[in-house]
């Protein structure tokens, strides 16, 4: 383990998180927030001088192991959430820590899941900084710090690694640095698209921002008690719903389209699969629906929009699914753990690991049926080779342990079987709102505060894809001698 380096990145993402903070304090400002101003000013202040005594020397050795990158970014998005919380708490507006730190590493993780029982009693500054928040891990933290600060590949794929979702990492420039410039462009660039076609369409700029930046970050903060649904607005539905799809899919594709190669574009396998899940499942729900609305354009319409929002992990809606029927609510949390294409800002699985799970179960089947035949794994026209398919296989064991571990701690609480799954489901895929007293229109806020320590693991577990939280509590790796784990 590389301490000092370990501490030199975490100096500079400080930095990085006070000049982040001074966008809610600016907004607070202009809303005539002071005091609220005041609650951003400590923090700010206490990052800037840990900034300062972590980074103001670099290392001798900046080398950048494998282990390292896993602390530093399970590290990175705990220290941030617990700076993040540090508004609500010297504001006032949510005077529990655990509350707090829950609903910055809902924000971060971009989860949306929220302890707020009253969200527009909040102020302007605080709701911007929590949808905020959306947006800055939406893409990644470590993957802005590449973007902005000067850093070589070698130390910074390993960070990478620890970060971006999906199973594996791939660069869309020969430079990793462009690569994370590339994406985060694409990234503010669609971002901007969105909040002024709302605009256009007569959303008022702050909700277009907040909403914008829940969707860019598949996250679902919203500054409305009913959240999209609040402004019964066809085009606003039907614009958030479109961008919550597009924000789902492989953002190397994005680039694709840059470069004017559409046939790797649109003959990903990946895309292909992702849309025709989100075809069938609107589909099958309308139907499903269909007569708990007027017309059977509005039941297609909230089904879409509801659809878009679970797969992609935003969490946004429009009606309350609880009073949904049993197939839609099912189809609905199935999409939970299926989740939208790696390379994304959504949670979940992944798509990608759905294709390649099902594709070696077939290939497992096959050899016992024929033991003699020689078959191989392919996913986008590539074939797979056996380590990344153990790595695929070994995902979802320990997925399926975390979170069966987490519904038996959290089911001390003592609700209902239907509210601590799905408790645990929206939180571990980074969803948002759940079933039953977690649904759309509910909250976290009755849950204890253990149980909100817990589902903040799971939250930060999942967006991280596992390792690097399980990293911290492995003492082998914070040991100095033996790196070898850096390959």
């Amino acid at each position: 383990m590389n301490y000092k380096m370990v501490g030199f990145v975490l100096g500079r993402i400080f930095f990085i998180e006070a000049v982040l903070m001074l966008c809610p304090a600016l907004c607070a400002a202009l809303y005539g927030e002071w005091n609220v101003v005041l609650a951003f000013a400590w923090p700010v202040l206490a990052l800037v001088l840990l900034g300062l005594l972590l980074s103001r020397r670099t290392p001798r050795n900046t080398t950048i192991y494998a282990r390292d990158g896993l602390v530093i970014a399970a590290l990175v998005w705990v220290l941030m959430a617990a700076f993040g919380a540090m508004p609500f708490l010297i504001s006032g507006e949510i005077p529990s820590v655990f509350d707090a730190f829950f609903e910055m590493v809902s924000g971060f993780t971009t989860t949306g899941s929220t302890i707020l029982t009253d969200v527009e009693s909040m102020s302007r500054g605080l709701l911007f900084w929590r949808s905020f928040a959306h947006w800055i891990g939406g893409m990644g933290v470590l993957v802005f710090a590449m973007a902005i600060l000067p850093m070589t590949d070698g130390r910074a794929m390993h960070l990478m690694r620890a970060e971006v979702p999906g199973p594996t990492v791939g660069k869309i420039s020969s430079k990793l640095r462009d690569s994370a410039k590339i994406l985060y462009q694409i990234y503010f660039v669609l971002t901007v698209i969105e909040v002024v076609i709302l605009c256009l369409g007569g959303m008022p700029l702050f909700d277009a921002l907040i909403h914008s930046f829940g969707t860019a970050g598949t996250g679902g903060f919203s500054n409305k008690a009913l959240s999209v649904g609040a402004y019964n607005n066809p085009f606003f539905e039907v614009v958030i719903g479109v961008f919550m799809l597009l924000f789902g899919i492989n953002f190397n594709l994005y680039y694709f389209l840059l470069l004017r190669h559409f046939k790797e574009a649109f003959c990903s396998e990946e895309l292909k699969v992702y849309l025709g899940i989100v075809a069938f499942s609107t589909l099958t729900i309308t139907a499903n629906i269909a007569s708990l609305y007027d017309n059977v354009g509005t039941a297609l319409r909230t089904a879409f929009f509801q659809v878009a929002s679970i797969v992609t992990t935003t969490g946004y809606a429009t009606a309350d699914f609880n009073l949904w029927p049993n197939y839609a609510r099912t189809v609905l949390v199935i999409l939970t753990f299926i989740g939208a294409c790696a390379g994304s800002t959504a949670g979940g699985l992944k798509v990608s690991r759905i294709i390649i799970f099902f594709k070696a179960a077939r290939q497992d089947l096959n050899k016992m049926l024929h033991s003699h035949a020689v078959t191989t794994v392919r996913f986008e026209g590539k074939p797979l080779d056996e380590k990344t398919l153990r790595g695929v296989h070994n995902y979802f064991n320990i997925y399926m342990l975390i979170f069966a571990l987490s519904v038996l701690f959290v089911s001390l609480d003592g609700f209902d079987p239907i509210t601590t799954f799905t408790a645990v489901a929206t939180c571990f895929n980074n969803v948002g709102p759940g079933l039953e007293l977690v649904g759309p229109m509910g909250s976290f806020a009755e849950f204890s505060d253990l149980a909100k320590l817990l589902l903040s693991f799971d939250m930060l577990a999942g967006r991280l894809e596992l390792y690097p939280m399980l990293a911290l509590f492995s003492p082998r790796i914070w040991r100095r001698r033996g790196n070898a784990m850096h390959a």
